[in-house]
């Protein structure tokens, strides 16, 4: 659950990235950082919070040059703390190196048991250091060359960029599990987790980089190759689900298309007799679109959503039930009041949630409450990036769906099935997603 973002040959690198990073907020909100070179050496600032909080005029102007990466971090893999905020920056024996990184490797901690056992020392808890410590201790010569060697001793998911002094690295794994994209402004190459982030500074969407490849990006130019064995592709199924913002363009296709088509599948399969279709905003907005287009139903607005909440505030202990939820949503009476309701939202992990909705729009005034939700039961883990509970605290690992329907006390609920869920994204087969949250099918070893 991170963003990335690289720009090489710009003025105003690092005042891009930064606003780079604000349209890739929604994939991290823990922390933020920008790493810039001026072509002698790397500067850099990271910090806790908001990019809009965390970055000020001053600040991008201490970091100047043409060439700039960034990072918004969720965490993963390590805790939260500042040590464990991107991008990275060092130096070892090829000069000045910066990386930031979106997914989790899987064998993360046995290669930090192995780099520790012969005397690295590592200032972070993330797996992203792995990679450091390999491309230092490698022999293979330029440095996109040691991103590579390094690479070929770590697996699962990344999509990461690097900076040196002279040089922007962008690679993506053979697998292709998150997304990564190249865009071009005035004479400048960027890269970015999404297309909304070029979208904001005005740069042109070019392509996806592919799995499995390497771009390097100097004063030369750009030049591309696929160094690593080729894997068969396995797209995270859940970046349309739920994680992409709706605008990008994803996988080839743009997320909000993908996400209606979810919710018309849905009213497909599990239709309902019911007076009005609201949804769990935002990432329940398009599926619900669709399933009130497929089903009929008209749509409208149940429940509001604060855009003020912060990551931190002050909870009462037993003064207000359900503080959490009620700060981040609130009912539409008028909508509810009396009706039969279809609530559509895009996944239940734990249930509690979920719960504390279905009785906020009772409480309201609602007849009855059908909850469907626009992805199949979310029973595993995800060990690639994307910050799921382990599967002792996933409801749908020990609960059938009736059981879970009597939990959040809803009248009824429904999943979009796996085979929906793959043929409204585009492959009818499933084959080229990783839908393992769902399934509990893995493309790679677990993690050791």
């Amino acid at each position: 659950m991170c963003g990335v973002f690289g720009i090489f040959g710009h003025e105003e690198a690092s005042h891009l990235t930064y606003l780079g990073l604000h349209a890739l907020q929604h994939r991290g909100q823990e922390s933020a950082g920008i790493v810039a070179s001026d072509g002698q050496g790397l500067k850099s600032y990271r910090a806790m919070g908001l990019v809009a909080d965390v970055f000020t005029e001053a600040i991008l102007d201490s970091l100047p040059g043409k060439a700039a990466i960034g990072h918004v971090r969720y965490s993963t893999a390590g805790g939260s703390h500042v040590r464990n905020a991107q991008p990275y920056q060092v130096s070892f024996g090829g000069g000045q190196m910066a990386v930031a990184h979106n997914g989790n490797f899987v064998n993360a901690d046995e290669a930090r048991r192995a780099l520790e056992d012969a005397g690295a020392i590592f200032q972070s808890d993330s797996d992203t250091e792995n990679v450091i410590h390999y491309i230092a201790r490698s022999r293979a010569g330029v440095f996109e060359a040691r991103v590579v060697d390094a690479l070929q001793q770590l697996d699962g998911a990344y999509s990461m960029v690097f900076l040196t002094e002279k040089k922007l690295v962008a690679v993506r794994d053979p697998i292709g599990f998150r997304p990564l994209v190249l865009g071009r402004v005035k004479n400048a190459y960027v890269i970015a987790s999404e297309t909304t982030a070029l979208d904001l500074i005005e740069a042109e969407f070019l392509r996806e980089i592919e799995p499995g490849e390497l771009v390097v990006i100097d004063e030369g130019g750009l030049k591309s190759s696929f160094p690593f064995e080729k894997r068969p592709q396995s797209r995270c199924i859940f970046e349309y689900v739920y994680f992409a913002r709706p605008d990008t363009t994803l996988f080839g296709e743009q997320v909000f298309s993908v996400r209606k088509r979810l919710g018309a599948q849905l009213a497909k399969e599990q239709p309902c007799q019911a007076d009005v279709v609201i949804a769990v905003p935002d990432s329940g907005v398009p599926a619900s679109l669709g399933y009130a287009e497929a089903s009929g139903i008209p749509y409208d607005v149940g429940l509001i959503r604060s855009h003020y909440v912060g990551r931190t505030f002050i909870e009462p202990q037993q003064s207000i039930r359900h503080f959490g939820v009620k700060l981040k949503l609130a009912p539409v009476r008028s909508t509810l009041e009396g009706k039969r309701v279809v609530v559509v939202d895009d996944s239940i992990v734990r249930g509690t949630t979920s719960r504390k909705i279905v009785k906020m729009l009772k409480d309201s005034g609602a007849r009855e409450v059908h909850l469907r939700i626009s992805s199949p039961p979310t029973a595993w883990p995800c060990f690639y990036g994307i910050d799921t509970p382990s599967r002792q605290e996933l409801i749908a690992a020990s609960h059938s769906v009736d059981e879970i329907a009597r939990y959040v006390t809803a009248d009824s609920l429904a999943y979009l099935s796996l085979e929906g869920l793959t043929r409204a994204a585009g492959d009818a087969t499933g084959k080229s997603f990783c839908s393992a949250c769902f399934s509990g099918k893995y493309p790679t070893g677990l993690p050791t």
